[in-house]
């Protein structure tokens, strides 16, 4: 693993954990080098679908995008870190074991939306108000309704 202040390949692992409920691995390493810190985490490479977005561009499926709409969501809020990270986590097993080539931002955006009522009303509503697009205070408010 390369070290990233000295960039030499040779390290040593010091301490080594299972996270995420067994399914990302961290570890502590010390590099041969500069005797410099630093911690890898290594994670099982899904297979996971082609977004297609709403003008029908296509990208790889992004965990990083995913995680940081979360974090804008529930900004504020009393979510952990921990638990975005299991959702995410979460969502993106079930899009891998789905086995579709390709899926749309608007059915991940409803998967999304479907955790975020459990975890969080109000970011819930945060995340529904971008992904809904609402045009008007009424469309707002019937979304608002559904919640009571």
């Amino acid at each position: 693993m390369q070290c990233p202040s000295c960039r030499q390949l040779e390290s040593r692992v010091l301490d080594s954990r299972l996270v995420a409920g067994g399914t990302v691995t961290w570890r502590r390493r010390a590099c041969d080098a500069c005797k410099r810190r630093f911690t890898t985490y290594e994670r099982v490479e899904l297979s996971l679908p082609t977004v297609v977005k709403r003008d029908g561009q296509r990208e790889p499926f992004s965990r990083d995008k995913l995680l940081a709409s979360l974090k804008i969501a529930c900004n504020k809020r009393p979510v952990s870190v921990e638990k975005l990270e299991e959702t995410t986590e979460a969502l993106e097993l079930e899009l891998s074991e789905s086995g579709e080539r390709e899926i749309s931002s608007m059915d991940i955006g409803a998967r999304v939306m479907a955790r975020l009522q459990a975890l969080d009303e109000v970011a819930y509503v945060r995340f529904a108000s971008v992904y809904k697009s609402f045009r008007d205070i009424d469309e707002f408010m019937r979304e608002m309704s559904k919640l009571r």
